[in-house]
This record gives structure tokens, C-alpha cells and sequence, in this order.
């Protein structure tokens, strides 16, 4: 077989030791030495061509491309283009397999402004990870190669979902759920099994033995305690304040159980979070609930994570929601046979993880045609919303965009009434714009002739002031106060769940600030009001006026 020619484009001032650690190893480790050729510019023999003229000849030849992409961008031609740039444009062009690693940022480094666009554009391409060190980039390289090899048919891999579970036995399994499943399957998918088919015949029928050895799909599928096995098998929440990773954190949650398990509960965590509409029951017996980000795409955003994730890996899925987006997080990386901007368009499904999937869909959670991230698409746009977007980072990412925060906030009374409770609901802009927003309006919702309020929550689409909330801040308009100096205002007796929710829903509406963000939890810890909190207050006072 001829060697795989692998063509490495960097800037090579800022990237030589990179290069020349690139090369070592793939000269000598005894697999990628068996299949790998690597070509290095400073390591060619003289030659009557230009520069520019061996760089894409070279590429030509290639068969993968490899991109080290860092904070240089290096000298530019008449038409003001790098030859790292030039290579990976042809390298595009040309249809090869590419590879791009992206050195961290530091607090000491800028990156130049031409590079960031490349690094923009080599999104829709297959970006591995970022690294800090050269041992990262080689560990980050072997695991990319050895999927290329896998793609091509040379080396076959088996998916980890596929392996035995080491010392599981059937005794570790939950039989009612496997039942229950059993049962879904009927219903959702017309499972061919009878609902009394017994434990070992519905592994069988899922191919969940391994030889004699339940898979590690057993386990993560049905098990009684899949974490005993897989303590990375876990989802992680958070409901941050603003748009950052950073205190304080409203909420964090850590959920356990099998896939299903871990699913349902992570859906659920963001949808007591966000707004919900309820309709009214002229059309059903249930009135219908509208959330601000439609439960399909949270549930499929969630359920592929889960999918696709490496479970070899120590990290966990991580499911944050801020204030202006929910971000799904997963440990894995994208199918070789697939680039981000495929994902935008008709594709075939390739899961990391195709025992999980097969249960998934009998289960009805996927629909296994590759068709779930153009149903996120599709919903996220007749919702109004931007569209998802997809990125590879050290895993890969799926962020769902919210409903903005209003600039200015304009208050409107709708139907004439100023009662206790007042929703309030933003109400977009006029024109094309997907996000902005006009005004805010207070407005008293009907629920079977019953005023009903959207629960307080992190979102700006859907919320709900309270007359406590009201109290509160009008009491921090005054001075900064402490949360027991607000509890005093109210009409709670004690700090419960309710009067922290209602707090928490003012932070989370920026109405309200802490004294201390750093330390939420400190004693001396007090409540400010903000500019927004002020013109609420200030529109309250308005309304206030009028209804005199």
C-alpha cells in the first residue's frame, strides 16, 4: 500500500517546534510510520519552483491535510493572503481530508485579525480540538489518525459501545425497565418483541451481548447503576446569571442514571428554567404548553450529546443556560465523514455510539435518518429563534440562542389593568430581525377565566413580576439590601424555595445585582438594584398613576 501523504500548513516561525515534533513522531511510531508520510518545507531538497508553487504542488500530492493554526498569520501576497491560507483554501478546493488543531489563546496573546477569519472558515471543516502543549496536539493527532484509518476501512475500530462490560453480569440490570422499554417500543416503533420476552432474548434482539459479556450499551442502557461502571457517564447542569461561565451560578445539578434517565432529567432541568406559554383548551381537553425554546430541539440537542459522546473520555456532557442561550456540551468529536457545514444540509446518520442510538430510536428519542439537526433548524426558526449553531472545541458544542435583552425597557399596559401579578413579555422588533426587541409590556394573562402567570425564570421571552418581586425592588431602590431585609418585605415567613426563586428570577432578569459577585454565598452578601430595575420601577410608578 502507498503511504498516506499528510501535508502539515502553519506559519513555521511561530509553529517550528510543533512541526518538527509532528514529523518525529509520525517517522517514528510503528503504526503511523506503517501508514503515514509526512512533508515538511524546511525538510524538502532544492528545487527550481517557487515557494508558493511547492507549497500547493505538495498539497496536491496530499492526501490529508493538516492545519496548525495559532496567533501569526504570516506575509501576505499582492492579494493580501497567507500561504497557510492559500494551502488550506486548495486543500478545500481539492476535497482532501483536513484536519485543523488551533493553539489556545492566552491572557498574554493576541490573536492577528486574518487568522481569527481563517479560523472561522475552517469551522465547516474538521477542527479536532485545541491544544496548549505539544503533548495534547500529538495525543490529539493519534486519536484523529487512527479515525481516518478507521473511515478508510484499514484499521478497524470497534465503537465503544460495542465492548464488553468488564465483571457486569446480568444482576446488574433493572428488569422493569427493561420491560418498560419493551413496552414503549411497541407503541413508538411496533417492536417486534412480546412484552413478556425475557431479559436475555430482548439483549439478544438488541445485540447487546458482546460473545457471552453484556456490552457496555447494556449497561448505559438498562442498568441499575451505570455510574458504578462508567463514573463519567453523568450530565451536568448549570443556570448561569449572565452570558458567562462565571458566579454566581443560580442552579447546578449533577444527574446520575441511565442514558434515558439522564436525559429526561436534563430536559427537564432546562425546561423548568425557561419560559412556557399556556395555551387555552378551546382546541383539547390539555391545554398546550409553548416553550420559548421548543422542547424538540432541547431534547434532541441533549439526546445527542448523549449519542455521540466519547465514553471513554473523563469528562461529562455539561448543559449550561444563560441568559441569552443554552449550550450543550459533549465530550466527542464529529464522525470523519462528516463536516459542520454538512450537518446544515440533507446527511447520512454516523453515531459514535450505534448500539445507544438503535435503543434511542426504538424509544422514540432520535430518529436515526440524520435528520436531527435540520428538525433543530427548522423549529428553531418557525419559533422565531436564530438558527443553532455547531462548533468543534475540545468536544463539540451545540448552542441554541435565546430571545435577547431589551437595550431599553418600555412598559405598556395591553389590556387596561394593573392588578397584583404582572407578566411580563417581550414583543419583537417589526422587520426581519430574529432577535431584537421593541418593548416590554405588562400584561394580565387568562387561564380558564383565572389570571395565570408565567413562573419567574432565567429567560427575557416569558416571565412573571410578583407583587413580592415588586416589593423587592422597591426596597433595593432605597439602599442595598441583605436577603433577610428582603424576606421582610414580603409574604414569606422563611427563606423557602419560593421566595428564592422569585429572587433568583430578579438577578436572573438583571433587575437586581449582588454587592459580591464573587462570593454569593457570603455573609455580608446584599442586593442592588440596576439601571433596568429602575426603569421597571420607574414604568410601575407610570402605570400606577394612571390607573388613579
Amino acid at each position: 500500500m502507498a503511504p498516506i501523504q499528510i501535508f502539515i500548513s502553519s506559519v513555521q516561525t511561530e509553529f517550528a517546534p510543533e512541526r518538527e515534533a509532528l514529523r518525529n513522531y509520525l517517522n517514528s511510531d510503528e503504526l503511523m510510520r506503517r501508514f503515514f508520510r509526512v512533508f515538511l518545507f524546511e525538510k524538502s531538497s532544492a528545487s527550481n519552483r517557487t515557494p508558493e508553487k511547492l507549497y500547493l504542488d505538495e498539497v496536491e500530492r496530499s492526501d490529508i491535510y493538516l492545519g496548525l493554526f495559532g496567533f501569526q498569520y504570516e506575509s501576505e501576497d499582492e492579494s493580501g493572503v497567507s500561504p497557510t491560507e492559500r494551502e488550506f483554501d486548495y486543500a478545500t478546493d481539492l476535497g482532501l481530508h483536513r484536519l485543523v488543531f488551533i493553539k489556545s489563546k492566552s491572557s498574554s496573546a493576541t490573536r492577528h485579525g486574518k487568522m481569527d477569519a481563517l479560523i472561522k472558515k475552517a469551522q465547516t471543516g474538521l477542527i479536532r480540538k485545541q491544544f496548549h502543549t505539544q503533548e495534547e496536539l500529538l495525543s490529539g493527532l493519534k486519536v484523529a489518525l487512527i479515525e481516518y484509518l478507521d473511515f478508510k476501512g484499514l484499521m478497524r475500530l470497534e465503537a465503544f459501545d460495542k465492548m464488553p462490560c468488564l465483571n457486569a453480569g446480568m444482576e446488574d440490570l433493572d428488569v422493569d425497565w427493561m420491560n418498560r422499554f419493551v413496552r414503549i417500543a411497541r407503541r413508538a416503533r411496533n417492536f417486534p418483541l412480546d412484552e413478556d420476552v425475557s431479559p436475555t432474548n430482548l439483549l439478544k434482539h438488541l445485540e447487546l451481548f458482546n460473545e457471552d459479556k453484556l456490552t457496555n450499551a447494556a449497561i448505559l442502557l438498562f442498568g441499575k447503576a451505570p455510574q458504578k461502571f462508567f463514573i463519567s457517564s453523568k450530565i451536568k447542569c448549570a443556570n448561569f446569571y449572565g452570558v458567562k461561565v462565571e458566579k454566581p451560578i443560580l442552579s447546578n445539578q449533577m444527574y446520575n442514571g441511565t442514558v434515558f434517565r439522564l436525559v429526561d432529567q436534563a430536559v427537564e432541568y432546562v425546561l423548568n428554567r425557561i419560559d412556557m406559554r399556556i395555551g387555552t383548551r378551546s382546541e383539547s381537553a390539555v391545554a398546550p404548553r409553548t416553550f420559548e425554546i421548543p422542547i424538540e430541539v432541547v431534547t434532541e440537542a441533549i439526546v445527542n450529546a448523549v449519542v455521540h459522546r466519547d465514553y471513554a473520555s473523563n469528562a461529562s456532557v455539561q448543559v449550561m443556560l444563560f441568559a441569552d442561550r443554552l449550550e450543550v456540551w459533549n465530550p466527542g468529536r464529529l464522525s470523519p465523514k462528516l463536516t459542520l457545514a454538512e450537518l446544515r444540509v440533507p446527511h447520512e446518520s454516523h453515531p459514535g455510539n450505534p448500539l445507544l442510538a438503535q435503543s434511542m430510536y426504538l424509544a422514540q428519542l432520535i430518529e436515526q435518518l440524520g435528520t436531527g439537526t435540520l428538525d433543530m433548524i427548522r423549529r428553531c426558526v418557525e419559533a422565531g429563534l436564530p438558527e443553532p449553531e455547531f462548533e468543534i472545541a475540545d468536544g463539540f458544542v451545540t448552542r441554541i440562542w435565546r430571545a435577547e435583552r431589551p437595550n431599553g425597557l418600555k412598559v405598556v399596559v395591553e389590556d387596561g389593568s394593573s392588578r397584583g401579578q404582572a407578566g411580563v413579555k417581550q414583543k419583537a422588533k417589526p422587520g426581519p430581525s430574529k432577535r431584537g426587541s421593541e418593548y416590554i409590556s405588562l400584561k394580565i394573562k387568562e387561564k380558564d377565566g383565572n389570571p395565570a402567570w408565567p413562573k419567574p425564570g432565567p429567560s427575557l421571552g416569558q416571565v412573571a413580576l410578583t407583587n413580592n418581586m415588586i416589593s423587592m425592588l422597591k426596597t433595593c431602590s432605597v439602599r442595598d439590601v441583605a436577603q433577610s431585609g428582603l424576606l421582610k418585605v414580603t409574604d414569606y415567613s422563611s427563606r423557602s424555595g419560593g421566595f428564592r426563586r422569585q429572587l433568583e428570577g430578579l438577578l436572573n432578569l438583571g433587575l437586581l445585582k449582588l454587592t459580591i459577585p464573587d462570593k454569593p454565598t457570603s455573609p455580608s452578601q446584599k442586593y442592588r438594584i440596576t439601571e433596568e430595575g429602575k426603569a421597571v420601577l420607574d414604568q410601575l410608578g407610570k402605570l400606577e398613576e394612571q390607573s388613579e
